[in-house]
């Protein structure tokens, strides 16, 4: 019988990560894709943006279990199940180190109040009505019967799952699997593990555990720990002989890392947005495609448009289709400046945008309804996601970022930029587009033009 293992992602928990809002999502929506078993994100540290960031997720992540770290900081327990309020699926991570020098030095705990407090916020975590996973960090330097009698206080605390770190990298790969094969034959509960690749021996000390007990494997794209690609191909290439199995899509496993990978190496503390379509592939029309073609096309997308748009999106398309080819970046844009062009109820009267390497982005906006001018000033992971966050505020409500996208459509220093943000309200999609001299002032454009649409055809139902 096939022994299934589950995958749990901690590309979002890199140490030093410097990650936008929209990354962190793309990435999230990329995890769910592959069939991920579990996406973990780190401890709350900034209880409005934090908890924003998992609410978003929780609106797309229906497959996925959402993982959040918590257990050192004040209130973390707290944060952590506010931010899961919405998860379909979701577990409170109580990270906590257990070797004689972190719990000093890390934790400032002696043995006995660590263990006091590993009783104390599982049992808090429990309350909250999510699942709880306790992480031994460093257990593999932990005195031996300090780590039972830790293992054993979080399962009777109400602990799901425990979870077995090999921190600094302290065990060859079948000294680790003797490790975890003891853990697992003395506990009642899930053992999973998260391997050091500090000398390179990550993925083989992942294998060698699982067929020793363990039964779900934390990886990452990138970071010092067991390599996504690498263990899925390892399940892939090996799974059958030794009867393991995980649900990710392997078939789609070397597309999906390649895409995390363009995000993760091209993050700045300074980028605020992510340009990666993921449904490139497959939409090339052209002006001889008929128009059932092109609305699958847009039906792939996800948008779903009424009679009246479809005749304005594909009289669009002829026009050009006759000068090029479109892709799905090209056909984003033909339905954002092409479909259900309403009255703005939302007008942009204007933007004032503070950033720099050395402070938190910020913007004030202000718009205008039925002649009231409404302002909201709101910190953000950049001046684009600052921007999008006054708007909700202004609005009273936060819609899904589905899709962001932005380029320039001219050159020289004074060039124009173009962005398209895709909003999903419910089931439905909502495009927006805008131009501007800056790339921020299109990027708020394009969203206030979304959400117009929102709230156009919210007040006609």
């Amino acid at each position: 019988m096939m022994k299934q293992i589950k995958i749990a992602d901690t590309t979002l928990c890199r140490e030093n990560n410097a990650f936008s809002f929209k990354e962190k999502i793309e990435i999230a929506r990329q995890l769910e894709k592959l069939n991920i078993d579990i996406i973990e994100l780190p401890e709350i540290t900034n209880s409005k943006t934090d908890i924003l960031l998992v609410r978003t997720m929780s609106a797309f992540v229906k497959n996925a279990v959402l993982s959040v770290g918590a257990g050192l900081g004040a209130g973390s327990i707290d944060d952590a199940a506010e931010a899961l309020a919405n998860a379909k699926k979701g577990t409170i991570r109580i990270e906590l180190p257990v070797s004689p020098v972190n719990m000093e030095y890390t934790a400032h705990k002696k043995p006995q109040k660590m263990l006091e407090w590993i009783a104390a916020c599982v049992k808090s975590a429990k309350a909250k009505g999510v699942g709880v996973e306790f992480c031994a960090s460093d257990a593999t330097r932990a005195e031996k019967d300090f780590l039972y009698t830790a293992i054993k206080t979080a399962t009777e605390a109400g602990a799901d799952k425990i979870t077995i770190c090999d921190t600094a990298g302290s065990l060859l790969p079948d000294d680790f699997a003797a490790f975890v094969a003891d853990i697992a034959g003395n506990t009642g509960v899930p053992i999973g593990i998260k391997c050091s690749d500090k000398a390179g021996l990550a993925a083989a000390q992942a294998v060698l555990a699982v067929r020793a007990g363990a039964n779900c494997v934390k990886c990452a794209v990138g970071g010092d720990t067991v390599e996504l690609d690498t263990f899925g191909s390892i399940i892939r290439d090996y799974g059958t002989d030794y009867d393991i199995a995980a649900s990710i899509k392997l078939t789609e496993l070397h597309r999906t890392v390649s895409q995390i990978h363009w995000i993760t190496d091209n993050a700045k503390n300074d980028k605020s947005a992510v340009t990666v379509n993921s449904e490139d592939e497959g939409i090339q029309l052209n002006k001889e495609d008929e128009r059932e073609t092109v609305f699958a096309a847009v039906a792939k997308l996800g948008y779903d448009l009424n009679e009246e748009d479809k005749d304005k999106v594909y009289q669009e398309f002829l026009r050009v289709a006759v000068k090029k080819t479109v892709g799905a970046k090209e056909l984003d844009a033909i339905v954002a400046s092409a479909a259900l062009q309403v009255h703005a109820t939302y007008k942009l009267v204007s933007y004032i945008i503070n950033n720099g390497n050395i402070i938190t982005a910020s913007a004030h906006i202000v718009l205008e309804k039925d002649g009231e001018k409404i302002e909201g000033i709101e910190l953000g992971d950049g001046p684009i996601d600052a921007s999008f966050i006054a708007i909700d505020t202004i609005v009273g409500h936060h819609y899904e970022l589905d899709d962001f996208q932005i380029q320039a459509v001219t050159e020289g220093k004074e060039a124009m930029g173009s962005a398209v943000v895709k909003l999903r309200a419910g089931s439905k999609l909502y495009s927006g587009k805008g131009i501007s001299t800056d790339i921020i002032g299109a990027s708020i454009r394009a969203y206030l033009n979304a959400i117009n649409k929102i709230v156009y055809e919210e007040a006609q139902a």
